[in-house]
């Protein structure tokens, strides 16, 4: 079964120094409920992958990719998915990553694990064989596509360019308004889809639960307040 590091673990990754404002980024992993930390200090220059809906980050020495509305990262083994540029980060399952993200050709890792050299850098990696059967028989087909009716590549939520070091919003909620002002692009891909229910749809939940709850105590209390 596919299993994530435990180990909480920091890795050091150096920016080319064509980024115009960028001196180091850090990428911290951790168990699945510590999420990645990607420290950019501003808004990374993407670039289309030719003939693909997806963007990568040349100038990251890190496997970072846009597509469909979410920003992407490859490292450890596992992959990590955001709205905002440079986090909060969180998990998604090898079985959960769209397939186009996966398709994305070996060449595009600015940050490929040692596995990746035997493999053909102007292919997908493989990941079939590196995650197994059981992986192969959820997404079977993963690899087989038209490329002409690939879609075309969601818009750049580009409004996060302002957005950069201590500008930047660090809390959930705020970033959620944001992109809801500015971009209001709504993700196409169904697995991408699934992704942000998942994330906002259950934190709605859970929240609306915890205000239920301290509503509740708070009826309690007055309540004792009052027959005392």
């Amino acid at each position: 079964m596919l299993k994530i590091r435990n180990a909480l673990i920091l890795v050091g990754v150096l920016m080319s120094p064509i980024a115009p404002a960028a001196a180091q980024i850090s990428i911290g992993i951790g168990t699945p409920h510590v999420s990645i930390g990607i420290n950019l200090p501003v808004y990374p220059r993407l670039v289309a992958v030719p003939g693909y809906p997806v963007y990568y980050a040349p100038q990251v020495n890190a496997n970072y990719f846009f597509y469909d509305g979410l920003y992407w990262v490859f490292h450890g083994d596992n992959w990590y998915a955001s709205s905002w540029y440079n986090g909060p980060w969180w998990f998604v399952e090898p079985y959960a990553v769209p397939v186009y993200v996966l398709r994305v050709p070996v060449r595009y890792y600015r940050s490929p694990p040692s596995y990746f050299r035997s493999w053909r850098p102007d292919a997908p990696p493989r990941w079939d064989d590196h995650w197994g059967r059981e992986w192969e028989q959820h997404r079977s087909g993963w690899n087989n596509w038209d490329r002409r009716a690939a879609p075309a590549p969601a818009p750049l939520p580009s409004y996060q360019r302002q957005y950069s070091r201590d500008q930047y919003p660090r809390q959930m909620e705020q970033q959620r308004e944001l992109n809801q002002e500015r971009y209001r692009y709504q993700p196409r891909d169904p697995v991408v889809q699934k992704q942000y229910q998942d994330r906002y749809q259950k934190r709605d939940q859970d929240q609306d639960q915890d205000q239920k709850r301290d509503q509740k105590r708070d009826r309690d209390r007055d309540r004792d307040q009052q027959r005392r």
